[in-house]
């Protein structure tokens, strides 16, 4: 590439579906880009106009219509710059996933992303026809050639936008986090750029929608595979480069495993609450560690004043899970109350004493307790207009270690993709970042429900060291009941476990979302059928 280029990156956080307010963020950007950084092109995330994933909003022709509409106002705003934006176009009675060329005031070209990935979290082939052209545009005596996200993770797209004369490739993408995966679009890009000698800039969307997590971190590569630029992770802004022969190469800015995945959940939990219209937060308040490092992150994540605690006391809750809880509580300023359930309980069961009569005490009274607190919590949510968070983590989810309309009431689970071993790690690491937050005891004390006198989580379940390893390899890695049991873990063990996973679909189904940031989390990522009898044939 032998002339200059200034180059703007949009990273923004867009809201799907908010057609009106993206496109105002949008044109705020593109002016930003132009007055305040003199930028030849700026480049925005792919479905930036829509936010992504959109899902079956693409099915709404009205919807499609106002996609269009905003193209056109955001063209208008290009006057003097060049951008590149990603939208849906229907064209022909079919429908497109769309990097848009605009300058001044007008569309100069359209590529069509060509590889459309359907798996895992993607279902891209429900809504979208594959494009088969490429696409350059010239910018400053720079030959652009444009792609979409997947097109870049493979060899016919660039190969054939290389081939077609371009100079420098421009990516638009909406790439969601999960742990590690930064580290695998730098290596993507270290050799694609080397192999085809072509630079790369790398645009990538930010924000939390739904269970997924976009963490930004926009790069951009020289001919020779060398990272020039890095913008940050899990933070929006527009940030200007000037691409030029002969730049120095930067070292990657890389965050620790535990730093990067409470960034993401705090940034989860901010744009869940926020971009669904509530105006805070509550939770209940165990004197656990679950609850006390979902806790810390809504305060990380709204503010202490958008937070409320509460501890629901029953008679077999520890003196110290009380005085745990509170300490947190005051420790991080939100407001906390205590709303003892032992007169709900005690109601429930004198409504039940003729059903009952004759029964044996068992899980049922456990259950109860919790739907106490679930019932509590769920009317104060209704009431103040505050977003439950769910606080159970992976481990139980995966097997059931949970009351449905309990404990897992609520509008969103942070810890839902984070195994129990995990939740230790992070609770550390959060109070390593200054004042301690979380008691130490709440960390050092053996976990339990208290919905019994006594109780431990290893009278259910394994130990989580083991339990987790268990869980990871079934889940995660997709390996047998043998392979496991060859990794060094009891058969007998390992049979169970895997047959609570199978066994708990129904209630995993009815829980709530939660922020993804593995390979393989609950929800969309992960889809088995309820009704099954593959459990017996293991």
């Amino acid at each position: 590439m032998k002339h200059n280029l200034r180059v703007s990156i949009a990273q923004i956080n867009v809201c799907v579906g908010h057609i009106s307010a993206n496109t105002e963020q949008i044109i705020s950007a593109i002016q930003q880009a132009r007055d305040s950084q003199q930028a030849d092109l700026v480049v925005f995330p792919e479905l930036v106009v829509t936010g992504y994933p959109p899902e079956d909003l693409l099915l709404r022709p009205r919807f499609l219509q106002r996609v269009e509409a905003a193209i056109g106002k955001i063209a208008e705003a290009t006057q003097g710059v060049t951008a590149v934006i990603g939208a849906p176009r229907l064209l022909d009675g079919r429908l497109y996933n769309q990097a848009i060329v605009m300058q001044d005031g007008k569309i100069i070209a359209a590529y069509s992303k060509q590889k459309l990935p359907n798996y895992r979290v993607f279902d891209e082939k429900r809504y979208f026809k594959a494009g088969k052209q490429s696409c350059i545009v010239e910018i400053n005596q720079i030959k652009i050639g444009l792609l979409v996200c997947e097109d870049i993770w493979k060899q016919a797209p660039v190969r054939q936008a290389v081939q077609a004369g371009a100079e420098l490739l421009c990516v638009i993408n909406a790439s969601p986090f999960r742990l590690h995966k930064s580290e695998e679009r730098r290596e993507l890009l270290q050799r694609q750029s080397s192999h085809y000698g072509c630079p790369i800039i790398y645009s990538n969307l930010v924000g939390g929608q739904d269970e997924l997590i976009f963490d930004g971190e926009s790069l951009i590569y020289s001919a020779n595979g060398e990272l020039l630029f890095q913008a940050p992770s899990f933070e929006s802004g527009v940030y200007p480069f000037q691409l030029q022969p002969n730049l120095s190469a930067i070292s990657p800015r890389k965050l620790a495993d535990n730093a990067s995945i409470y960034q993401a959940l705090v940034l989860a939990v901010k744009d869940y609450v926020s971009k669904n219209g509530f105006s805070g937060t509550l939770l209940g308040l165990s004197g656990g560690i679950d609850s006390a490092l979902t806790l810390a992150i809504a305060v990380d994540a709204l503010g202490a004043e958008n937070v409320e605690a509460v501890m629901m006391p029953f008679k077999y809750t520890a003196e110290i899970s009380k005085n745990d809880a509170r300490k947190q509580a005051e420790t991080m300023g939100v407001n906390y109350r205590e709303i003892p359930i032992e007169p709900m309980f005690t109601a429930f069961m004198d409504a039940l004493s003729h059903e009952f009569q004759g029964l044996q005490r068992d899980t049922t009274e456990e259950n109860i307790q919790a739907r106490s607190r679930g019932v509590l919590l769920m009317a104060m949510s209704n009431k103040l207009g505050k977003m439950l968070l769910a606080t159970g983590n992976k481990s139980e989810m995966s097997v059931g270690y949970a009351t449905l309309y309990g404990d897992m009431a609520g509008g969103f689970a942070p810890l839902k993709d984070v195994f129990k071993m995990r939740v230790y790690e992070l609770a550390r690491y959060r109070n390593s970042l200054g004042e301690e937050v979380i008691p130490e005891r709440v960390i050092t004390r053996p976990p339990s429900a208290e919905l019994a006198p006594d109780q431990k989580d290893e009278d259910s379940l394994p130990p989580y060291e083991i339990l987790d390893d268990i869980l990871q390899r079934f889940i995660e890695q997709y390996q047998c009941i043998e392979d496991i049991v060859a990794a060094g873990h009891d058969e007998d063990t390992v049979k169970r476990v895997v047959n609570m996973v199978l066994l708990n679909e129904y209630k995993r189904r009815q829980s709530a979302p939660g922020a993804r940031i593995s390979k393989r989390a609950f929800g969309k990522d992960r889809r088995y059928p309820i009704t099954s009898a593959y459990r017996r044939e293991l």
